[in-house]
């Protein structure tokens, strides 16, 4: 998927960070495969990017264009058919169903576009070191280990973009890793873009481009 962003400014943002930033009142182009890391310290609008690329948020200036299509002007079918074939994301906030499983958290993503089958599910938390958390109530599970439900729920689907907004804040340096080599190797299945967000450079990312929000 090439994104292109064209002067995007957020309504809310003080003059003298978009000045500074390196994303907001730029032209920049992703390309296809790429991996790009967005630093930024709390304030300067991190998550609010992740929110307009996603659909979820309009309150900003300028454009950003989905293989040369405006995302602010898509349908909500638009946004639907991207969100199950083109675009996973794993949300600062994670979005999960507390009363649910992990696994059934997992498995009602995974069944609206399968890229995997379901025993995929079982692989990746053996992976993760949660194996034995799929049948425990997510809001019964600790910080760290919803985050990797939330990873293992990201990867079951297809998509040319993976976004994910500070997905590892809750875990360890091991864990970490982990989780980041289960996610690059699924994206080298799909040859997807990825955008990481966080709050500091991620060295054993290596992204192709760092860009500092």
């Amino acid at each position: 998927m090439h994104i292109t962003l064209e002067n995007i400014i957020p309504d809310f943002l003080e003059k003298e960070k978009i000045e500074s930033s390196g994303v907001w009142n730029k032209n920049l182009e992703i390309k296809l495969g790429e991996k790009i890391q967005v630093v930024a310290p709390s304030g300067r609008g991190k998550t609010s990017l992740v929110h307009f690329l996603y659909g979820l948020r309009k309150d900003y200036s300028g454009k950003i264009l989905f293989e040369n299509r405006e995302v602010r002007l898509f349908s909500a079918s638009d946004h639907a058919l991207l969100r199950t074939n083109k675009i996973s994301i794993i949300f600062q906030d994670l979005r999960l169903f507390p009363d649910h499983t992990a696994f059934e958290n997992i498995e009602i993503k995974r069944t609206l576009h399968p890229f995997h089958p379901s025993s995929t599910i079982t692989e990746m938390a053996g992976r993760l070191g949660i194996g034995s958390k799929l049948n425990q109530m997510c809001g019964k599970c600790s910080y760290g280990e919803q985050q990797r439900i939330a990873i293992i729920r990201a990867l079951q689907q297809p998509f040319d973009l993976l976004i994910m907004d500070e997905p590892f804040s809750n875990l360890d340096e091991m864990n970490r890793k982990k989780a980041m080599d289960l996610i690059l190797t699924e994206s080298a299945l799909r040859n997807a873009t990825i955008i990481l967000f966080d709050l500091k450079d991620i060295e054993y990312f290596k992204p192709d481009r760092l860009i500092n929000l």
